[in-house]
C-alpha cells in the first residue's frame, strides 16, 4: 500500500508543471488560433493597464486596435447637476409618488447624452498580400506576447510593454515591404443612424462634435493629433525601422495630455527613446515584470477548462491591473473599436462591476495591482466629499455609483448610480487590502480613514424609526425593479442593510486596531441599531422586508451578507447554514432567466461559502462555456443559446472573468470566518489538486496539495507574523520543517503562533 501512495505522489508531480508548481503558464494555458478574429471582441488582447491593443483582422487588413485608459471626454453630465440633485428631493418625490421627474433629470441623460464617456484612441493596420494566408495565431501568457505566422513563412510579434507605454512589433521574414496605417476614429461627420440609442448600444463617435484631428506622415514615421473636449487632447504615434533585408520592428504610443495635468511626454518622444533601444533589448524587462507576476501564485485543478480559463483571467489582470495607472473600467484598455461609444460608457461602475474585478487580487497574491483600486478612490476623495455634501447634504464620505475618471458621478439608475452604500461596499476592498497584507501604514493612514469617513457619513444620513431601528430614508437593491417608483423601498433592503452593518463591524474592528476605543465603542452602539435581515419563514433572504426573491435577476444584491461581506458564515452554525442553504436552494429554483454571464462566476463563491464544490465547479463550467468568447472576454449573455440566460447579447466588461479566478480560489482556500481552511469546496471527484502561494487574511501565503483523494502537504509562510489557525485536513499529521513558528493541536485546529517571515510545512502521516 505504502509503494502505491508512494507511486501516485511522484506521478502526480510528474504530471504537474514539469515538477514545481510555480512554474510559467503552459502551453495548454495559452489561446490558439488558425486565423485572426474577424470581430474586436474576440482579438487577442494585449496590454499593460495604462496602453492595451486588440489585434485582429478588419477588411483583410491585420488589425491593432490601440487604446489608452485616461483617454476621456470629462464634459459634465447634460442637467444633471439642478437644484432637484439632491436626495431629499427624491425622497419627496417618491413620497408623493411622482417619480417621472426623478427619471427625465438624473436617469434619461446617461442614456441619450454622448459623454462623459470613455472614448476609443485610434487603431494600426497592416495590409498582408491577400494570397498570403494566417497559419496560427497565439498569445503566450507566460510572457505576455502574440505571434501570427503566415503559411509563406512570415511572423509577427507583438507585445505592450509590462512598464512602459510602448507596444512593440516586430516582423520577420519579409516577402515584401510592410508600411503601417495609422486610422483615427471617426470624430467628425454625419452621425450613423443605426437604430435606438442607449448606454448598452452605444452611440455614434461624431457626436461628440469633436474636429477630426490630424494624421502626419514622414519617413517611418505617423503621428495622429485628437483635440477632444475642454482642452483635452492626446497624440498616437508609430515608428518603425528595418533590420537586415527580411525583418522590420516598430513601436507605438499614445499620450493623454489634460489641461491641469502636468506636462506628459509627447508619444512621438516615448517612440523615438524605445526605437533606439531595440525590440530585443526591451524584450529582457517585459518578460521580467511578467516573470515577477506569474510567481506570486499557482493552480492546478483536474480540469482543463477551469484551468485555463484561471490561467487566462490572471493575465488579463496582469494587464489591465497596475499601480500608477487607473483602474480596471468596464473594459480597461480595450475599448470598444467598432465606431461608437463603448457599452455603458466604459465608465467605474461601483455598484458590483469594479468590486468583482478585483475580487481575485487578494487570496490570488497580488496585492500589489490591487492597489491600483484605492489608490484611485483617495486621489478622488475630495471629488467624492463635494459629492456627499451637494446630494445628500451631510458630512462623511458617499461615492457615486457610476463615475468618470476623476469620480464625478454620471447619473443613470439612481437607485445605484446615487446609492448611499456605495463608499461602504467599496470599504470592503479597503479592509481586505487590510486584512490580506497586515500593512500597518495601510491600515493607519488608508483604510481606516476611509472607513472612518463612510461610517461618518452613514451615521449622518441615516435615522431612527418609529421602531428605534436605524434605517435609510428610502433605500434599494441595485436594479430589482429597474429604475421604476416600486424600486425605492420604506424599509432598509437586504443589501443597503449588509453593506451599513459591514461599514460600522469593520469600522469598530480597526478603531480598536489603531487604539481608537471610544470611537469602537461608538461604532457598536451604531451596530446595535440596525434591524436584523429580511428573511422568509423558510429561512430565506429577501430584497427587502416587503419584498421576498421572486423573479431571477442578474445582481445577487440580497445576498450580500453571505458573499462577499462573511457577515453571515458558514461557520456561525444551524441557523446560518439554514438561511444560506435555503437562500441558495430558492435561488437556483427561480432559475437564471435573467442571469448575466458575471452572476454565474459569483455564484461560484457563493456556493463555495456554503461548501458546495460541485454546485460552485457547475457555475464556473458554465461561465466558461457559454459566457464567454474564444479569446476568454466576458460578454454577459448566453452565447450557446440553451437557455441558460435570456440574455442572449454579447456586451464585453470585465468584471465576470476576474470574478471567475475569484470563485475557483475561493473553492480552493477559504480565511474569512478567522481561521484557514483548505480546500474547503472542491468537487468530491476532483482526487488530484493544488496551488501555491495563495494568500490568506493575516498575510499568510499557502500551499496545499491534493494526491489520489488525500491532502498531503501543506506549507504556511507567515509573511508578517501574528497568531492564526489552520482546521485540520488531515486524519494524522506530521510537521516537516517549520522556523520562527511554534503549533498546538487543539479542538480539530492547529493553532500557530508565528514570528515574520516564519514558515511551517505539515505533510500527512496517514
Amino acid at each position: 500500500m505504502k509503494i502505491q501512495y508512494c507511486f501516485f505522489v511522484v506521478l502526480f508531480w510528474f504530471l504537474m508543471n514539469d515538477h514545481p508548481l510555480r512554474a510559467q503558464p503552459k502551453e495548454i494555458h495559452n489561446l490558439h488560433f488558425d486565423d485572426l478574429a474577424s470581430v474586436w471582441d474576440e482579438a487577442i488582447p494585449l496590454g499593460n493597464a495604462t496602453i492595451g491593443a486588440l489585434i485582429w483582422q478588419k477588411d483583410g487588413k491585420l488589425r491593432f486596435s490601440l487604446d489608452r485608459a485616461d483617454i476621456w471626454d470629462m464634459r459634465p453630465m447634460a442637467g444633471l447637476h439642478r437644484p432637484e440633485f439632491r436626495y431629499k428631493w427624491v425622497q419627496e418625490q417618491v413620497r408623493k409618488k411622482d417619480y417621472k421627474p426623478v427619471q427625465q433629470y438624473f436617469d434619461v441623460p446617461y442614456d441619450k447624452e454622448p459623454a462623459p464617456s470613455k472614448i476609443p484612441a485610434g487603431a494600426l493596420e497592416f495590409s498582408i498580400k491577400g494570397s498570403n494566408k494566417v497559419k496560427s495565431v497565439t498569445l503566450s501568457l507566460a510572457d505576455a506576447a502574440s505571434t501570427v505566422e503566415w503559411t509563406n513563412g512570415q511572423k509577427l510579434t507583438t507585445f505592450v510593454h509590462a512598464t512602459k507605454a510602448i507596444g512593440w512589433f516586430r516582423f520577420e521574414n519579409l516577402r515584401e515591404e510592410i508600411v503601417p496605417e495609422l486610422v483615427a476614429p471617426n470624430y467628425q461627420g454625419a452621425v450613423q443612424d443605426s437604430g435606438e440609442v442607449n448606454s448598452l448600444v452605444g452611440d455614434d463617435l461624431a457626436r461628440l462634435g469633436y474636429k477630426q484631428g490630424s494624421i502626419r506622415r514622414s519617413t517611418n514615421v505617423i503621428t495622429y493629433s485628437q483635440e477632444g473636449w475642454g482642452g483635452f487632447r492626446y497624440e498616437i504615434a508609430v515608428q518603425w525601422k528595418r533590420i537586415g533585408k527580411n525583418s522590420m520592428e516598430g513601436v507605438w504610443s499614445i499620450s493623454s495630455h489634460f489641461p491641469d495635468a502636468g506636462m506628459q511626454p509627447a508619444a512621438i518622444l516615448v517612440c523615438g527613446a524605445a526605437l533606439d533601444e531595440g525590440f530585443a533589448g526591451a524584450l529582457p524587462g517585459h518578460r521580467l515584470w511578467w516573470d515577477g507576476f506569474w510567481k506570486k501564485s499557482a493552480m492546478h485543478v483536474p480540469d482543463p477548462m477551469l484551468e485555463k480559463q484561471w490561467y487566462l483571467e490572471q493575465y488579463k489582470f496582469g494587464a489591465a491591473a497596475r499601480r500608477g495607472a487607473p483602474p480596471i473600467s468596464l473594459q480597461a484598455v480595450w475599448t470598444a473599436d467598432n465606431g461608437k461609444i463603448p457599452p455603458w460608457k466604459g465608465d467605474f461602475h461601483h455598484d458590483l462591476n469594479t468590486q468583482l474585478s478585483y475580487w481575485p487580487a487578494y487570496s490570488g497574491n497580488h496585492l500589489e495591482e490591487a492597489l491600483s483600486y484605492t489608490d484611485h478612490l483617495d486621489r478622488n476623495k475630495e471629488n467624492y466629499k463635494r459629492y456627499t455634501k451637494q446630494y445628500f447634504g451631510v458630512d462623511g464620505l458617499a461615492v457615486p455609483g457610476v463615475t468618470t475618471l476623476d469620480g464625478t458621478e454620471m447619473g443613470g439608475w439612481i437607485q445605484y448610480s446615487l446609492s448611499p452604500t456605495v463608499s461602504a461596499w467599496l470599504a470592503h476592498h479597503y479592509y481586505l487590502q487590510w486584512r490580506y497584507s497586515m500593512d500597518r501604514n495601510f491600515l493607519e493612514n488608508k483604510a481606516y480613514p476611509w472607513i472612518k469617513e463612510v461610517c461618518r457619513f452613514l451615521e449622518n444620513v441615516t435615522v431612527l424609526n418609529a421602531a428605534g431601528k436605524r434605517q435609510l430614508p428610502i433605500s434599494s437593491s441595485p436594479e430589482i425593479r429597474n429604475n421604476s417608483l416600486e424600486a425605492w423601498f420604506t424599509e432598509t433592503t437586504n443589501y443597503d442593510l449588509a453593506l451599513m452593518k459591514f461599514a460600522f463591524k469593520a469600522g469598530s474592528e480597526l478603531a480598536l486596531e489603531t487604539g481608537e476605543k471610544q470611537q469602537a465603542k461608538h461604532y457598536q452602539r451604531i451596530s446595535k441599531e440596525f434591524p436584523e435581515y429580511a428573511v422568509t419563514g423558510n429561512d430565506e433572504l429577501m430584497f427587502a422586508p416587503t419584498l421576498p426573491y421572486n423573479e431571477s435577476h442578474r445582481h445577487f444584491s440580497h445576498l450580500m451578507a453571505i458573499h462577499p461581506l462573511g457577515l453571515i458564515k458558514w461557520e456561525d452554525g444551524a441557523k446560518a447554514q439554514a438561511i444560506i442553504t435555503n437562500t441558495i436552494r430558492l435561488l437556483d429554483k427561480i432559475g437564471p432567466d435573467w442571469w448575466c454571464g458575471y452572476s454565474y462566476a459569483w455564484l461560484a463563491s457563493i456556493k463555495a461559502r456554503a461548501k458546495d464544490g460541485n454546485g460552485a465547479r457547475s457555475a464556473l463550467t458554465t461561465f466558461a462555456r457559454a459566457f464567454c468568447l474564444p479569446n476568454s472576454f466576458h460578454v454577459n449573455g448566453d452565447q450557446t443559446r440553451t437557455g441558460l440566460s435570456k440574455f442572449t447579447y454579447r456586451p464585453f466588461t470585465l468584471e465576470g472573468n476576474f470574478a471567475f479566478a475569484a470563485g475557483l480560489q475561493e473553492m480552493m482556500l477559504q480565511s474569512y470566518a478567522g481561521f484557514i481552511e483548505i480546500m474547503p469546496a472542491i468537487p468530491s471527484d476532483w482526487k488530484d489538486a493544488a496551488f501555491e502561494n495563495l494568500r490568506a487574511e493575516g498575510a499568510f501565503l499557502i500551499s496545499a496539495r491534493k494526491v489520489n483523494g488525500q491532502l498531503t502537504e501543506i506549507k504556511i509562510i507567515a509573511e508578517n507574523g501574528g497568531n492564526t489557525k489552520l482546521k485540520l485536513p488531515f486524519k494524522a499529521y506530521k510537521i516537516s520543517s517549520a522556523k520562527n513558528i511554534t503549533s498546538a493541536l487543539k479542538d480539530g485546529f492547529v493553532e500557530l503562533k508565528c514570528r515574520k517571515g516564519g514558515s511551517i510545512t505539515l505533510v500527512s502521516s496517514f
